[in-house]
């Protein structure tokens, strides 16, 4: 049944993709990159990373989502379509999706219970987390002390999304005090 669901899943993901690359117009486009994000977010619930998930739908869905929409309201409603050559995007798109198919034959199947993760890892997190970091709640010492460096990722993308758009505001500004002149 698990299987059905994510079958499901990932067909509305890919749906939802497809439809992202035929839009045009950007309101759609961002509210169906928030649908995929919480999509996402869905996936990753089922296949029981719940920590995952959580962050997906944190930044993916929510805060990208306003991020984007705050650029939106300073831009163009429409895109503005100037590719020249079509050829150089279809082969980085083909060899980036080549690189990640390949990369991915070299993973264990999903929830392999002898997988490196579940019999090393996992092990040692039940155990002595509690002993070693000192926080109680096992996902706590996970995210904030072995992951905290993805902790921190994540934060310097979402700052990174906020400083661009905060800099596309103030061009915006400075563009129309330049027509004012």
């Amino acid at each position: 049944m698990e299987d059905i669901i994510i079958i499901f899943l990932l067909s509305l993901l890919a749906i939802t993709a497809i439809a992202i690359i035929f839009m045009r117009n950007m309101l759609s486009v961002i509210m169906l990159g928030s649908i995929y994000s919480l999509l996402s977010a869905v996936i990753f619930v089922v296949l029981d990373a719940v920590d995952v998930a959580f962050t997906e739908a944190a930044v993916g869905a929510g805060i990208s989502s306003v991020l984007f929409l705050s650029a939106f309201a300073v831009t163009g409603k429409r895109q503005v379509l100037k590719q020249k050559n079509k050829l150089i995007a279809f082969v980085t798109v083909s060899l980036t999706a080549a690189a990640l198919i390949y990369a991915t034959s070299d993973m264990p199947y999903v929830g392999d219970p002898n997988a490196p993760v579940q019999t090393h890892v996992a092990a040692r997190y039940i155990e002595q987390s509690g002993s070693e970091v000192g926080i109680p709640n096992m996902v706590t010492a996970v995210l904030a002390s072995y992951r905290g460096f993805d902790t921190l990722g994540e934060v310097a993308v979402v700052f990174t999304a906020m400083i661009a758009v905060l800099l596309l505001l103030l061009r915006r500004e400075e563009e129309e005090l330049d027509r004012e002149k």
